[in-house]
Protein backbone atom coordinates (compact mmCIF):
# COMPACT_ATOMS: atom_id res chain seq x y z
CA UNK A 1 0.00 0.00 0.00
CA UNK A 2 1.32 3.42 -0.90
CA UNK A 3 1.39 6.27 1.60
CA UNK A 4 -1.90 8.17 1.87
CA UNK A 5 -1.78 11.95 1.52
CA UNK A 6 -4.30 13.84 3.66
CA UNK A 7 -5.34 17.47 4.03
CA UNK A 8 -6.57 18.44 7.50
CA UNK A 9 -8.68 21.58 7.91
CA UNK A 10 -8.98 22.93 11.43
CA UNK A 11 -11.84 24.95 12.90
CA UNK A 12 -9.52 27.96 13.33
CA UNK A 13 -9.05 28.13 9.54
CA UNK A 14 -5.57 26.61 9.43
CA UNK A 15 -4.68 23.65 7.27
CA UNK A 16 -2.03 20.95 7.52
CA UNK A 17 -1.01 18.23 5.16
CA UNK A 18 -0.02 14.82 6.47
CA UNK A 19 1.12 11.60 4.91
CA UNK A 20 -0.01 8.33 6.46
CA UNK A 21 2.84 5.83 6.12
CA UNK A 22 3.32 2.22 7.21
CA UNK A 23 3.22 2.93 10.97
CA UNK A 24 -0.04 4.87 10.58
CA UNK A 25 -1.63 2.24 8.33
CA UNK A 26 -0.73 -0.54 10.77
CA UNK A 27 -2.20 1.45 13.67
CA UNK A 28 -5.36 2.02 11.61
CA UNK A 29 -5.80 -1.68 10.90
CA UNK A 30 -5.20 -2.55 14.55
CA UNK A 31 -7.68 0.04 15.85
CA UNK A 32 -10.49 -0.68 13.39
CA UNK A 33 -9.80 -4.34 12.54
CA UNK A 34 -10.22 -3.29 8.91
CA UNK A 35 -7.81 -3.51 6.01
CA UNK A 36 -6.61 -0.15 4.73
CA UNK A 37 -7.45 -1.42 1.25
CA UNK A 38 -11.14 -1.12 2.22
CA UNK A 39 -10.79 2.67 2.49
CA UNK A 40 -11.53 2.99 -1.21
CA UNK A 41 -14.95 1.39 -0.88
CA UNK A 42 -15.87 1.75 2.80
CA UNK A 43 -14.34 5.04 3.93
CA UNK A 44 -15.81 6.66 7.02
CA UNK A 45 -15.01 10.09 8.35
CA UNK A 46 -13.60 8.53 11.51
CA UNK A 47 -11.12 6.58 9.38
CA UNK A 48 -9.77 9.72 7.71
CA UNK A 49 -9.67 11.66 10.97
CA UNK A 50 -7.79 8.81 12.67
CA UNK A 51 -5.21 8.50 9.90
CA UNK A 52 -4.66 12.26 9.91
CA UNK A 53 -4.31 12.36 13.69
CA UNK A 54 -1.99 9.38 13.81
CA UNK A 55 0.28 10.83 11.12
CA UNK A 56 0.50 14.15 12.98
CA UNK A 57 1.02 12.43 16.34
CA UNK A 58 3.77 10.22 14.92
CA UNK A 59 5.55 13.23 13.43
CA UNK A 60 5.31 15.22 16.68
CA UNK A 61 2.89 17.82 15.30
CA UNK A 62 0.29 17.14 18.01
CA UNK A 63 0.42 15.77 21.50
CA UNK A 64 -3.36 15.60 21.91
CA UNK A 65 -5.21 12.33 22.17
CA UNK A 66 -7.48 11.46 19.23
CA UNK A 67 -10.83 12.50 20.72
CA UNK A 68 -9.53 15.86 21.97
CA UNK A 69 -7.68 16.53 18.69
CA UNK A 70 -10.82 15.77 16.65
CA UNK A 71 -12.66 18.57 18.48
CA UNK A 72 -10.40 21.06 16.67
CA UNK A 73 -10.86 19.61 13.17
CA UNK A 74 -13.37 20.70 10.55
CA UNK A 75 -12.62 18.16 7.81
CA UNK A 76 -10.02 15.68 6.62
CA UNK A 77 -9.81 14.78 2.96
CA UNK A 78 -7.56 12.87 0.64
CA UNK A 79 -4.72 14.97 -0.74
CA UNK A 80 -2.29 14.36 -3.54
CA UNK A 81 0.98 12.59 -2.87
CA UNK A 82 3.99 14.28 -4.41
CA UNK A 83 6.16 11.86 -6.34
CA UNK A 84 9.79 11.91 -5.26
CA UNK A 85 12.50 11.91 -7.87
CA UNK A 86 14.87 9.04 -7.76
Amino acid sequence: MNPIALVIHFLDGTEKTATAVAADLIAFESRFDLSVVKLESEVRLTHLFYLGWHALKRSGETDLEFEKWSESVSTVSFGTEKKSKG
